[in-house]
């Protein structure tokens, strides 16, 4: 055969192996999910939840618009949201190393040097004088590296799992966001809830403090009786100002994660308002769903092909590299008086280079992305755990939480009639005020765990959903938090 057909039938072959990669590495990681979940409650429900607006299940219209503003403005997706175009940026200039690259050059300049001295005719003989020289060049120069052994593709994929990571690490962020909108709304609430009973209850305390002094004068009292209401008035009006504090930081807490200033929200939302009474349903998801839905889980995924794409562009370093060059351009010299001279110049060139000795480097890299890899592969596998942790946890606060509010609800309607009884009694001159007031203050202490209970049981639900990565859905290209959000 004609050796001019040799050198192109060689890069064709070379080019034909572009698409394997010897050194790829597999990025399946297998996890040992359970099938059930241990503390999930035993009532199934027929309605449908939709995970990517769960809040909405509260049916509080405040809550529904204070999410919404903090999708629009939170500064954590902003901060999200430009990681992922700095990923999808890092892509193309991973993907640009394995197209051609082509430069244009162009370059022109005069000298002068005394050390070159030429002779030229004159009317008298031979004139000595230093020329003067302009040249001017220009050209286009391409050199294309060929990834035989597909350590570009690798870096390329690593880049593109990254950038699949950087947009979980926002899907993540805005289930963060949503946990804690809510979570805080609805303390807000129960705190609120609480102080008002607190102060009917403070002003419970000093009816009964003016009872106990006006059956002091008429001697139906002691000085005893006094001291303890007054130190009874004083340690439930101590709890006031723990309250208002709690208060005040939550509704600051709401402003930050709504980007506003802290106090932008202190009108807004001090009005006290009742807590939701409706709750959404709970979620019906297993174990094995986890891993596509909760974007912690996505993201540790991405993160172990990225890592596994890392090691096999580092044992491609192993391997040849082969590159083709070619380059042409113009260039021209004018000396002095002389006619100008031009020219036009090419090259093509091609070389091929592999490592010999290098120290170790190359076979360290090697090792210490493999030991990144086993890192990212047991991290992925802790994080399926602290998710399967996250919902147990999230399934016993919840059942608890119920609990605790059935008994307490009961609690208080027990307070309540109760109370009723004695005040009665007293209508009917068969009791004492007294026994009246002690009455109405063990309702509102009761009224008061109840309160407290039934925040525990929203706020559960709401890390419920959090655990299962409510506010997203791994099925829809644009979820609603998403098209609320993303630019």
């Amino acid at each position: 055969m004609n050796n001019q057909y040799l050198t192109p039938l060689a890069i064709l072959s070379m080019v034909s192996l572009i698409a394997c990669t010897p050194t790829r590495v597999g990025d399946q990681v297998a996890l040992n999910s359970p099938t059930t979940w241990q503390h999930a409650p035993n009532t199934q429900t027929t309605e449908t939840v939709d995970l990517k607006t769960w809040w909405q299940g509260f049916n509080d219209p405040l809550l529904n618009e204070l999410i919404d503003k903090a999708l629009a403005a939170n500064h954590d997706l902003k901060i999200a949201t430009a990681r992922i175009r700095e990923a999808n940026a890092m892509v193309t200039v991973a993907e640009a190393a394995l197209y051609p690259s082509l430069d244009f050059s162009l370059s022109g300049g005069r000298e002068k040097r005394i050390d070159r001295i030429v002779g030229v005719p004159d009317g008298q003989g031979i004139k000595l004088i230093t020329p003067t020289a302009d040249a001017v060049s220009g050209g286009l120069a391409a050199r294309w590296e060929i990834d035989v052994f597909g350590g570009r593709h690798l870096e390329a994929e690593a880049a593109a799992a990254q950038a699949q990571g950087s947009q979980e690490g926002l899907h993540a962020a805005q289930v963060g966001l949503l946990a804690q909108v809510a979570t805080n709304y609805l303390e807000l609430r129960g705190v609120q809830q609480r102080t008002n009973i607190l102060q009917n209850n403070i002003a419970l305390q000093r009816e009964r403090l003016r009872t106990l002094q006006a059956f002091l004068k008429a001697g139906l009292a002691n000085e005893a009786d006094i001291a303890r209401q007054q130190t009874l008035l004083q340690g439930t009006a101590a709890a006031l100002p723990t309250l208002i504090n709690a208060e005040q930081n939550l509704i600051h807490r709401l402003g930050v994660l709504l980007g506003e200033q802290p106090e932008s929200l202190g009108t807004r939302l001090a009005a006290a308002g009742p807590l939701p009474k409706q709750a959404p349903a709970m979620p019906k998801l297993l174990p094995p769903d986890l891993l596509a839905q909760r974007p912690d889980l996505r993201l540790a995924q991405t993160e172990v092909s990225a890592a596994a794409a890392s090691l096999g562009s580092a044992r491609a370093d192993l391997y040849p590299k082969i590159v083709l060059s070619a380059s042409g351009g113009v260039g021209a010299l004018a000396v002095g008086g002389f006619p100008s001279l031009a020219d036009s110049v090419y090259a093509l060139g091609s070389g091929i280079s592999a490592p010999i000795f290098n120290a170790g480097r190359i076979r360290a890299q090697i090792t210490a992305a493999d030991a990144r890899l086993e890192q990212i592969a047991a991290n992925y596998e802790k994080t399926f755990l602290l998710a399967l942790e996250d919902v147990e946890n999230a399934f016993v606060a919840h059942r608890s939480a119920t609990d605790s509010l059935g008994k307490l609800t009961e609690a208080e309607a027990s307070a309540e009639k109760a109370y009723r009884l004695v005040d009665a009694l007293y209508q009917r001159g068969a009791g004492n005020y007294l026994a009246v007031l002690d009455a109405q203050r063990g309702k509102l202490a009761a009224s008061d765990e109840r309160a407290k209970a039934e925040t525990a049981v929203g706020v559960a639900m709401v890390s419920l959903y959090r655990a299962f990565g409510g506010g997203w859905m791994a099925n829809s290209a644009n979820s609603a938090v998403d098209t609320a959000f993303m630019p």
